[in-house]
This record gives structure tokens, sequence and C-alpha cells, in this order.
């Protein structure tokens, strides 16, 4: 790996620089393609930025299961071969439950999955609409066994089952795009300006452990964000950093972020 790569990434990233490198080596190795689990959308910036280095020999594609779907599996290929969707290995589920009794959310599913002993990689989009149906995008090797140890989601029965693609629903969940302007790219700074609420508010709920950046807990208000970064935030919503658009003449980081306050 040259060294000069990891500069252009956050240090606790540098183990998901040399997984691609990696990657970019089996396919240059056995000439073939290689499928990744499920990337976030920092992730996918990544890969991209990676494997774009290569373009003479290698290529690569996502799909996520759906046109808008956030995250997705990434294919690295060699340059002659021809990706299909069938290449991407992805299962739609359907969420059948009690709908009379019981409300789900995105973090009780989510919760669920995650306790059969699978990785968030393993698990694509959650996505729900007004009538109160929830589908999600799987791996379809780890298909067979989700579906066998899943029963109850929040104390609620409910039964898995494999759909097709032309089943699955619409997401309604919309960023809306804003422009902010921030001092710097700290997190308690851009969450404070993203939802108008104070610096000293933000720096709370971080410390409470009610953020996540990328789907990890975070507890320091000074991590810095890079591009196509999420924030969860518990109660508000999620802020995705689509861009740093330049510096204003008072020397502020002009950003465009994305907005999603009906996340649960």
């Amino acid at each position: 790996m040259n060294a000069n790569v990891y500069q252009h990434f956050r240090k606790d990233e540098h183990p998901f620089v040399d997984l691609i490198e990696d990657w970019v080596e089996q396919v240059d190795r056995y000439y073939a393609p290689v499928l990744t689990n499920f990337l976030d959308p920092r992730q996918q910036f990544i890969l991209e930025s990676i494997v774009g280095q290569y373009q003479d020999d290698y290529a690569f594609m996502f799909f996520g299961g759906y046109e808008k779907a956030e995250r997705k599996r990434a294919l690295i290929y060699p340059i002659y071969y021809v990706p299909s969707q069938e290449d991407f290995d992805v299962t739609y589920c359907e969420i059948t439950y009690p709908t009379k009794f019981a409300t789900l959310t995105h973090g009780k599913i989510l919760g669920t999955l995650m306790s059969v002993g699978l990785g968030r990689e393993y698990f694509g989009d959650i996505i729900t609409n007004e009538t109160g149906a929830w589908h999600f995008i799987c791996d379809k090797a780890k298909w067979p066994f989700v579906m066998t140890q899943v029963d109850k989601i929040a104390n609620f029965p409910v039964k898995l089952t494999e759909i097709s693609v032309d089943d699955l629903i619409q997401a309604e969940e919309e960023w809306e795009e804003r422009s902010i302007t921030a001092s710097s790219m700290r997190v308690d700074t851009v969450i404070s300006e993203s939802l108008a609420i104070s610096r000293q508010r933000a720096k709370q709920l971080i410390e409470s452990k009610k953020v996540k950046l990328n789907w990890t807990e975070i507890t320091r208000p000074d991590s810095v964000l890079e591009p196509l970064d999420i924030i969860s935030i518990r109660g508000f919503g999620r802020i995705q950093v689509k861009a740093v658009d330049g510096m204003t003449k008072k020397q502020k980081y002009r950003i465009i972020i994305g907005i999603m306050t009906n996340n649960n």
C-alpha cells in the first residue's frame, strides 16, 4: 500500500482502505469479479476513490437492490467483464406483523437483525411507507439463516418472507438539501448549525451516546467530518455531508447537507 493513499482518509478508515486493495488484488490474481458486502455512502466514496485509480484495468459498479438505495454492494471486476444485477446476490424481504397492535421502527428492526449474530454489512436498506409496511434488503447467502432466526421484533410476532423486486415498496424517506456555514468540520459544530441548536446541546447529545457517525456510536464532539459521512441523532433524524463547497469570506466552511428529520 502506498502510504500517500492513507493521508486522504481517517486513521480508523485505513483498515477499510487495505481491504479495498485486497479486493483489487483478488480481481488481478483470479481474473474474476469480487463482490463486497453492503457499504455505507462513505465507504462507497472511499472505494470509488481507490478503485478509480485503476480504471485502465478494473471497473466497479454499485447496487443496493433498488434505484435510490443508500446502502449498496460493490462489484469490482476486470475491465472486459460485463456485470448484471444478478451478480449482486441480494434478497428482498418483507416483515409481516400484527399492524393493529404493534408499531415497528427502523431501530427496532435493525437491532433484531443484528441480534442474530450478523454484522450490519450483511443488510442493505430497511424501508417503510405510510401504510406501515416494512421491507429490507439482505445478502442472499445469509437470508435462509436470518429467516429461521427472527420470529419476534420488540416482543411482537413477525414472519419474514422473501419477495420479488417488483413487490418492493417505494421508500418514502426523502433527504432535504440545505446549505449551511460552519466554523469547522467538527461533528458538534455541524450538528449545531444543521439543527439550529446550541453547540453545547450538540455536545451533550454526543457525550450522552445519542449520536452515531456512519452507524458507529461516537462520544467525541471534536470528531472531524468528511464528504458523504452520515450522522444519526436519536430523536432528531439524520444529516449527510453531501459536499464542502469552499469557504466564505469569513473563512467558514460552506457545506451542502442532506437532512432527514423523520428517521426513527
